[in-house]
């Protein structure tokens, strides 16, 4: 009886300990199952970053080159200049009636706009692209859509970047969503130029330079008589005064940008 009762109590801690080596496996499987989850979203929603920490020197500039070819990092900081003069700024009812198509102004700081949500970032930040597109909506169509509603357009419809701003296709896209034509034209500073001479607006993604530090979106709204092109900078209405040569557009604009850019014409 001893003996049999001696068994069955080393049967039970066998058999503890076993549940315990079971449980250990499963809870294991499971924690080591969410980090390589948790990794691989991480290396979905930030490719560059996590790229970033594998590489050094040369190849960290090449990659942070590359985000502003392809149009990532379209922002504004809180300390950049065109974010500092705009403080306290509304920019009211502005219309350029100085060239081919009286252009309805839109400026992404303006104290109504700039700290509206685009997706998870700011449209004081981030929102150039939609903003660039309410002005050519607005002016185009002749119906206002504001830096808002266009923002959450984007959204919607998928051309929202996180943290970075707006997928490329966001321009020719979103024009022929609101019944506009849009063409892709490049960097090639033949069309842009024809597209201005013949009263198109033309939406484009300006890299590091005059009108700003990272990626950004403006819209060229006219041509002067002696070759001077006109601008609707969505984050500078002192820049939207001015007149630029085109080689600078030429110079500044991005490289390799998507969906047909750099430069796109569109037309009612």
């Amino acid at each position: 009886m001893k003996q049999i009762l001696i068994k069955i109590l080393l049967q039970m801690a066998l058999d503890e300990e076993n549940r315990k080596k079971v449980f250990n496996i499963i809870v294991g499987t499971v924690v080591g199952l969410l980090v390589l989850i948790a990794f691989f979203v991480y290396l979905i929603t930030n490719p560059l970053d996590m790229f970033k920490q594998f590489i050094f020197g040369d190849e960290i500039l090449a990659i942070e080159q590359f985000q502003k070819d392809y149009g990532y990092n379209q922002s504004i900081g809180i300390y950049d200049k065109d974010f500092i003069d705009a403080e306290g700024q509304e920019y009211g009812d502005i219309v350029f009636t100085d060239s081919a198509v009286d252009v309805v102004y839109f400026n992404q700081l303006d104290e109504k706009y700039k700290n509206q949500l685009y997706g998870r970032d700011k449209v004081g930040t981030h929102g150039c692209g939609p903003t660039s597109m309410a002005i050519v909506v607005s002016s185009l169509t002749g119906q206002i859509y504001d830096p808002i509603y266009l923002c959450n357009w984007s959204v919607k419809n998928g051309y929202y970047a996180v943290g970075s701003g707006s997928y490329h296709s966001l321009i020719p896209n979103c024009a022929k969503a609101f019944g506009l034509n849009a063409e892709g034209l490049g960097n090639d500073k033949a069309k842009v130029v024809d597209a201005l001479n013949n009263g198109k607006l033309v939406v484009t993604l300006m890299g590091k330079g005059t009108f700003t530090n990272s990626g950004h979106f403006i819209v060229l709204r006219g041509i002067t008589s002696d070759g001077k092109i006109l601008v609707a900078d969505p984050a500078s209405y002192n820049r939207s005064k001015q007149q630029f040569d085109i080689d600078l557009i030429m110079n500044e604009a991005r490289k390799g940008a998507g969906a047909g850019g750099a430069f796109w014409s569109i037309w009612n």
